[in-house]
């Protein structure tokens, strides 16, 4: 069952609203002594997350199918680097953090349960009293397994919404009325937060393909300040014009110098590294510009940025990890 992206909360009768969680979307499978655990993709996620299979074991009923999230627990908050560095190929780094960052699984949806192999064909005011009495019946003895909470409430969805961070990145709304929409996106809608913040252009790289024969800009590398005047790189942004290149680069090109940041530096030894990730301009850090992303975590911008405007009348050293300071929901206490 997939989301559709929407600007507004969706208002009406027709609707339930959830907390939209930041983690892997995951269905879980018991069928007596089997356990499988299927991402969005289809991907078998039971390999990364052993302690999740061991905990859907020791549940009472031996045949159920949950549609859920995986998430890491960090603090009062869930922590989606913690969970990336589960998907590891070594086996013997997947069972050392499953002993050190266990996982929860948030469960929202039941699609099957032993009383009905079929519940998927109900519409979701049936389904959810349904997973309501078995996380009632399953989930107190096994901390493991949370039941995500739900509301008719459309100010209850708004209050979630504003105050989405810590794991927690906007709101889901299903349609009451529907079954399970699988592979569909007419049942279900997302509605993210947008923030935006200034940043320092602490670097560029190359565009991969030429504009008229010469090299152009590609991505911005954006940077913050921290609180010892260290620049650290944060993320990036690509979302730059083509017609607005070539005057961008030749904006660029004569502030190229190093070291351009000063603290984590991008092209950092990592498995997702390349060799073009690690070949970037540095520059002087002159530049502010203004971006909107949709979630920082792990003193980075989760996904690429949008540029919002430039702030030639902001000061470079004004570009601090303060602006994104905000006061977040603690997911724990949504879970009960």
């Amino acid at each position: 069952m997939e989301a559709r992206s929407v600007d507004t909360i969706p208002r009406g009768p027709q609707w339930q609203y959830e907390p939209k969680w930041d983690g892997f979307r995951c269905l879980l499978c018991r069928h007596g002594d089997n356990v499988d655990l299927r991402s969005k993709s289809g991907e078998d996620l039971a390999r990364y997350f052993p302690e999740l299979v061991s905990a859907a074991l020791k549940l009472k009923a031996k045949t159920f199918v949950l549609d859920g999230e995986i998430v890491v627990p960090h603090g009062k908050a869930f922590s989606f680097d913690d969970l990336l560095q589960r998907i590891h190929p070594a086996a013997s780094r997947v069972t050392k953090l499953s002993q050190e960052t266990p996982a929860l699984y948030l469960a929202f949806d039941l699609l099957a349960s032993p009383q009905d192999d079929r519940l998927s064909a109900q519409p979701l005011r049936q389904r959810r009293p349904a997973l309501e009495a078995f996380a009632k019946s399953q989930f107190k003895s096994n901390p493991t397994f949370r039941l995500s909470p739900a509301t008719t409430r459309y100010a209850t969805a708004v209050t979630w919404l504003r105050r989405a961070g810590g794991g927690c990145d906007g709101v889901v709304a299903k349609r009451l009325d529907l079954p399970y929409q699988s592979g569909s996106r007419d049942g279900m809608q997302k509605i993210k937060n947008f923030r935006s913040t200034d940043c320092v252009v602490g670097g560029f790289r190359y565009a991969t393909n030429k504009v008229d024969g010469k090299k152009v800009v590609g991505s911005l590398l954006l940077g913050l300040y921290d609180d010892d005047g260290l620049l650290h790189h944060v993320g990036f942004t690509s979302a730059i014009k083509r017609q607005e290149k070539p005057a961008l680069t030749a904006k660029l090109e004569p502030l190229i110098a190093k070291p351009g940041f000063t603290g984590n530096a991008p092209g950092g030894p990592s498995r997702w590294s390349t060799e073009r990730s690690a070949q970037w301009c540095p520059l002087k850090p002159k530049l502010v510009v203004e971006v909107t992303y949709d979630h920082f975590s792990g003193e980075r911008f989760r996904h690429g940025t949008s540029i919002l405007r430039w702030r030639p009348d902001k000061a470079p050293r004004q570009c601090t990890f303060d602006q994104l300071k905000q006061k977040a929901a603690d997911p724990m206490k949504l879970l009960g």
